[in-house]
Order: structure tokens, then sequence, then C-alpha cells
């Protein structure tokens, strides 16, 4: 949401704007935030092919990592732009970013699904999740008027950070050890844990917004009782 105050709370968040900040302002004229989404977009579908492809050949996951880092440059980057030129990005674009975040979420997901190392059930159950905490986020954005893109201190960009360095050591690990089953063993594990993990920020969040806004629910008063503290009596069924 436009409108709404960001909040980024998350471990990397300062460094990270510091960055994309300095990568905005060298960016040429003719490059605007639709390309950068459109980049992001491209990131995202190259690196959901290659997990797919990795189960041919592990070195597809070097390209992978690649295409994470593209990913992140596009997705981050474009609204960091607008904002170092003090312009502000047209509704259909805040509407297209939105909708190319959960694109984006799918094809990695999915692509995680199809490599050797991940149970495509375990994949499509995560990419459920992560987009289920991020329609959270954008409802808290048009509720409350805030835009909390993390959850603690964990947000977008220490989840990619978290595949790329998985795909290095499931990279090594195959190659050097020679036990892909057991590579694929962890890496299911500590995925379902990390399913686990976002269920619990998902329903706590979710429990202290109603929280919220239960008390900031205006007292609604019956008629009763304001017959009541008019001093009327309630009506009698009595003969």
């Amino acid at each position: 949401m436009a409108s709404a105050k960001r909040e980024m709370t998350f471990f990397l968040a300062a460094p990270e704007k510091r960055l994309l900040q300095g990568l905005a302002s060298r960016l040429p004229g003719w490059v605007t935030s639709d390309h950068l989404t459109a980049l992001g977009v491209a990131g995202a579908l190259g690196g959901g092919a290659a997990y797919a492809l990795s189960a041919y050949s592990l070195g597809w996951l070097w390209v992978a990592s690649l295409m994470i880092a593209v990913n992140w440059f596009g997705d981050s980057l474009d609204g960091t732009l607008a904002r170092v030129r003090h312009t502000e990005r047209p509704h259909y674009g805040y509407y297209l970013d939105h909708n190319v975040d959960a694109l984006s979420t799918a094809a990695i997901g999915v692509g995680l699904g199809l490599s050797p190392f991940v149970r495509i059930e375990l994949a499509l159950a995560l990419v459920v999740l992560y987009l289920g905490l991020s329609i959270n986020v954008y409802l808290e954005s048009l509720v409350f008027g805030v835009f909390r893109m993390a959850y603690g201190r964990l947000g977008p960009t220490e989840v990619r950070i978290t595949l790329i360095l998985a795909n290095a050591l499931g990279f090594v690990a195959t190659t050097h050890l020679g036990t892909p089953r057991a590579v694929a063993a962890v890496a299911n594990v500590a995925l379902a844990a990390g399913a686990l993990g976002m269920l619990t920020m998902l329903a706590v969040r979710f429990g202290q917004n109603l929280h919220r806004l239960a008390g900031l629910e205006p007292q609604r008063t019956t008629p009763d009782a304001v017959r009541h503290h008019a001093g009327v009596g309630s009506p009698s069924f009595s003969r």
C-alpha cells in the first residue's frame, strides 16, 4: 500500500537500505521501476527452472543462486528507485508488484519441489505458508496503515540468503560426500521445521491482530442497556 508507513525490522534492513539506495542512484534514467519488477520475475522463473534442472546436474544449483540474487535485485530495487527519484509508482505498479511477488514465490517453490532434495508436497506447503504470511502483511497495511515487511527479525532478504547458502551446502555435501539421500533427508527435515515455524508466526500474528482490532472496536450499546441507564426498567412479562 503506497500510503502505509513502512517499518523494516528484519536483521539486514539497514545495510540493505543503504545498498539499494546506492544502486538506485547509479541506475541510468531510462530504467524504471517496471523494468526492475520484470527483472525480479525473470530471476524467480530462472531460479525455479534451475532448481528443476538440478535433478540432472548439480551445477544448476549455482545458477539457482544467481537467479535468486537477480530476483532480489529486481524485486527489492523497484520501490527504492521510485523513492530515490522522489516519485510514486502508479497504483497499477503496486498491484502488479504484489501479484508478481506471489508468482515469484510459486515459481521458486515449485522448482524446489522438482529438485532432487525437496519433496514436492513440502515445497507446495512452504509456498502456501509464505503466501499466507505475505497476504497478512498486506492486510495489516490496509487495516493498521503500517507496512511491516518482516516477522520479527526475519524478512525476504534473510530467506533468499538462506536459500543461497543451502544451495552451496547441498552442492558441496552431495559432490564431496556422495550421499544425496542423506542430504535430501536433512533438507526435508530442516524445511519441515521451517514450515512449522512459519505456521506458528502466522498464528501468533493473527491472534495479536485480532486482539488489537477487538480493542479498537467501539463499544455498542444495546437498547436494553440504554433503558437501564435511563432509569427505565425492562419490560415485565408477569401478570
